[in-house]
């Protein structure tokens, strides 16, 4: 009996995780045709297809639908960055792949950095700040450990802390996102990011500029 109660128990976190991640994507794709403001437990009813009140047995308000697509988020950048760890190649090769499979990830959704840089993340819900800062720290602190990895090896500059490098890495990509946002995908994000990388390697690379 105690192991039926523990299968059923499975089996309804597992329900409620997977109604939650669609109740995310819709308020992903809703964010996507309509902004952020377009956003609300009405329309992400609508687009899973079920009732409101069904909505609010997993979320209470906005709010909580936002924390869930910001989780969402950063579980395909997690994603990402084990894709990119478990790959073959240098670290300034892994480093690259991840700028790809970020833009990609952006370029697939206005409606992440519609989320990621809206007034309502960063400046009207304070936990939402907070968890969006926690969701950057941890993606500064995976590219970090790529570039720490890399400076073992002799493969990028010492003289620059890890971390740095990493928020200098970040810079590659979200003004170039809020710019291909705002002008509603004119910016060519991949080109960008391709020329830009090309910059940034060159910099990072050791011997290519380190102190004497």
């Amino acid at each position: 009996i105690y192991i039926h109660i523990f299968a059923l128990m499975v089996k309804t976190r597992l329900g409620q995780t997977i109604r939650q991640d669609q109740i995310a994507e819709a308020a992903l794709d809703i964010v996507r045709s309509g902004g952020i403001r377009a956003l609300n437990l009405a329309a992400v009813a609508d687009k899973v297809g079920i009732v409101p009140s069904a909505v609010y047995r997993h979320f209470k308000n906005k709010s909580q639908i936002i924390g869930a697509v910001l989780q969402l988020i950063q579980k395909r950048l997690s994603a990402h960055y084990q894709e990119v760890v478990e790959s073959d190649g240098e670290p300034v090769e892994k480093l690259s792949l991840l700028l790809k499979k970020h833009v990609e990830l952006i370029g697939s959704s206005n409606a992440i950095p519609r989320v990621i840089f809206s007034a309502e993340v960063i400046g009207g819900m304070p936990e939402k700040r907070q968890q969006l800062y926690d969701i950057i720290q941890d993606v500064v602190r995976n590219i970090a450990q790529i570039v720490s990895e890399g400076q073992k090896m002799g493969r990028i500059r010492t003289d620059t802390p890890p971390e740095t490098i990493a928020v200098s890495f970040l810079g590659l990509i979200q003004p170039a996102a809020i710019i291909w946002s705002l002008s509603e995908g004119e910016f060519d994000l991949a080109q960008h990011s391709q020329r830009a990388w090309q910059l940034f390697s060159d910099a990072i690379r050791a011997g290519g500029g380190q102190k004497s």
